[in-house]
């Protein structure tokens, strides 16, 4: 099947699919309340990326996975936001994000079968979660590193130099 061909079908099944879910909504008094609730309403950006990812996976676009991930992961944390009622955890909360990046790119490179992409995104994975332990540590979140977050920094510095010269020259 042509691009043009994929590009069509994933744009009719989406519009076919929100159609769906507003006609639902239209007809079954209440459903919004009972799928969002009161504090549901990250959900709706937690389902765009899922919709991202379907597009992507109909069109025969890996990577759309990237955005996907991205808009998908500030959707989940918006929701923990919000039923927690945490909204000062931003301060350290955006250090996920390149997370996120990571993770879309590591599912790219896991449905192109492209090597590289999956060990960049899980490097990207990585450094994602040093820097929210640290930031977390730093800025009044979950400690978990205690007094010791200084030795991840040292750590994640040690392993980027020994990369740095481990790399084999192109």
């Amino acid at each position: 099947m042509n691009p043009k061909r994929k590009s069509n079908l994933a744009g009719g099944l989406v519009l076919i699919l929100l159609g769906a879910w507003f006609l639902a909504a239209q007809l079954v008094p209440g459903l919004e309340a009972r799928i969002f609730g009161p504090g549901g309403w990250p959900l709706i950006i937690v389902s765009v990326g899922v919709i991202l990812l379907l597009i992507g996976l109909l069109t025969g676009v890996p990577e759309m996975a990237v955005p996907a991930c991205i808009v998908g992961g500030i959707g989940g944390l918006l929701y923990w936001q919000n039923a927690t009622d945490d909204w000062g955890s931003w301060a350290y909360a955006w250090a996920l994000i390149p997370g996120f990046v990571g993770v879309g790119t590591l599912l790219s490179g896991l449905i192109a079968g492209k090597r590289g992409e999956i060990s960049a995104g899980a490097w990207l994975v990585f450094i994602s979660l040093v820097l929210f332990a640290v930031f977390a540590s730093l800025l009044g979140g979950p400690n978990l590193l205690g007094a010791y977050w200084p030795v991840l920094l040292i750590v994640l510095g040690l392993v980027i130099l020994v990369r740095g010269f481990a790399r084999p020259r192109r």
